[in-house]
């Protein structure tokens, strides 16, 4: 899958600008970076579709692949803060997946799985 190489790859980078990494934080980085690609291209394929019904979705999906790079580089770069920043990101995963759940598509339900993984390694990173 096109996801999984490049979250290979982008592991690999941010591994190197880690001070220090455990299995944890890789998984998270991974689920992390899954997320955010299928966010991106879940509010793509909502774009082309030019549906005002799906606005909302379009929305949450790029506010969440926001979130989830903002989590990655606070992660990437051991910030203090990025348990908060965990926080928020798991929420809005959590509100992505419930809008994502709500479409037919196949690429909607991936998102929404990767959503509800990642909220899930976020609150546990958070904790």
């Amino acid at each position: 899958m096109v996801c999984e190489a490049f979250a290979s790859i982008a592991f690999s980078i941010m591994r190197r600008n880690t001070m220090t990494s455990n299995n944890r934080n890789d998984d998270a980085l991974t689920q992390l970076y899954l997320c955010l690609r299928l966010c991106e291209q879940c509010a793509a394929e909502c774009i082309e579709q030019g549906s005002a019904s799906l606005a909302n979705c379009i929305k949450l999906c790029l506010a969440c692949a926001d979130s989830c790079r903002l989590c990655i580089k606070a992660m990437s770069y051991g910030l203090n803060n990025s348990n908060d920043i965990c926080q928020t990101c798991a929420q809005l995963c959590e509100d992505c997946a419930a809008e994502c759940e709500k479409g037919e598509g196949d690429l909607m339900q991936r998102c929404a799985e990767a959503c509800r993984k990642c909220a899930e390694m976020c609150r546990q990173m958070a904790a």
